[in-house]
């Protein structure tokens, strides 16, 4: 049963990485919504896997099966002006494992909201973009965190502060990122717990996080994204799981992830696009060695007649 349990358990520590490297999210990109445009979409996604890091060890568990993830998110982003756009976004989060005891959780996880600055745009034979970005999310549901992987999220508060770099040359670009996370402590439901020593309080100290990604590809205006990502995440500090025990929310989750991305504009129906996204996870810490996909519908709603449905840089958002 134990043995059971930590498998189980590791299924939502990748579900906390996909609002940043799954989705072709704006707070991820070079792209700004124009003034008075408001972008709207829905999203499904789907994580499993039956593989993964006890600490540095990798294994597998034929106790468990196959652990899932599924993801229901509703996002919009609206332009303030056409450099400066506010994004939120709601996911509804439910897991299931086809082996084991232990049942799946569901509900809504993490309200998030991202303010997005143009800083820069400078021409220098081909245009280079600097964007500063500051998030914060808080939870919506007094979920369980000390359930994990059948928990549908931390329960952490956090803040989080990101840099973008893009240069774009004609339709070939390249979209480098930086993100720091401050994450708040959490409270769990027992009055002790054991990391590397023994913590007489309910009180969880959150270690805080940094990760970077990498997204090369073809962008045509508001028509067609093709890109290749790369994305990688440490946490500054937590522990390590211990052989056959099981893992705890202030652990050291570490991974790296590829994955590719591609955006079609609906000529037809201006303003209609549509996104599909797919990762691997091919090193981690204390992970599960996943495989996800995404697929979202987006709408641009014009506030202004003088608003175009182009972005600043000629191509529209999501």
């Amino acid at each position: 049963m134990l043995i059971k349990r930590i498998g189980v358990r590791l299924a939502a520590l990748s579900l906390l990485l996909w609002p940043a490297l799954l989705r072709a999210q704006t707070d991820q990109d070079a792209i700004m919504m124009s003034k008075n445009l408001l972008c709207v979409g829905a999203s499904y996604g789907y994580s499993s896997w039956n593989e993964y890091w006890e600490g540095t060890f990798h294994r597998n568990n034929p106790n468990l099966g196959t652990a899932s993830t599924q993801m229901a998110g509703l996002m919009g982003i609206y332009g303030v002006t056409r450099k400066f756009n506010v994004e939120v976004n709601v996911p509804y989060i439910w897991t299931h494992s086809t082996a084991g005891t232990l049942h799946g959780q569901k509900g809504f996880q993490d309200l998030s909201v991202w303010l997005k600055w143009k800083t820069l745009e400078q021409n220098v034979n081909s245009p280079v973009s600097v964007f500063v970005l500051g998030g914060a999310s808080v939870p919506m549901t007094n979920y369980i965190a000390d359930y994990l992987p059948l928990a549908i999220g931390m329960q952490s508060k956090t803040l989080s502060g990101r840099l973008i770099l893009d240069y774009q040359h004609r339709h070939f670009f390249v979209t480098a990122s930086g993100t720091y996370t401050w994450r708040g402590d959490i409270t769990i439901d027992r009055d002790a717990y054991y990391t590397t020593s023994l913590h007489l309080t309910n009180q969880v100290d959150m270690p805080n996080m940094m990760s970077e990604q990498l997204r090369t590809g073809y962008r045509n205006g508001d028509r067609w994204v093709a890109e290749a990502v790369v994305s990688n995440m440490n946490t500054l500090g937590g522990f390590d799981i211990t052989r056959n025990n099981m893992p705890f929310p202030s652990n050291k989750m570490n991974e790296t992830m590829i994955g590719a991305h591609v955006k079609h504009g609906f000529k037809a129906v201006d303003g209609l696009s549509l996104d599909v996204d797919g990762a691997y996870t091919v090193a981690g810490r204390n992970m599960g060695q996943s495989t996800m996909f995404d697929v979202g519908v987006y709408y641009i709603f014009h506030f202004s007649k003088k608003a175009s449905k182009h972005s600043s840089n000629q191509s529209s958002t999501n």
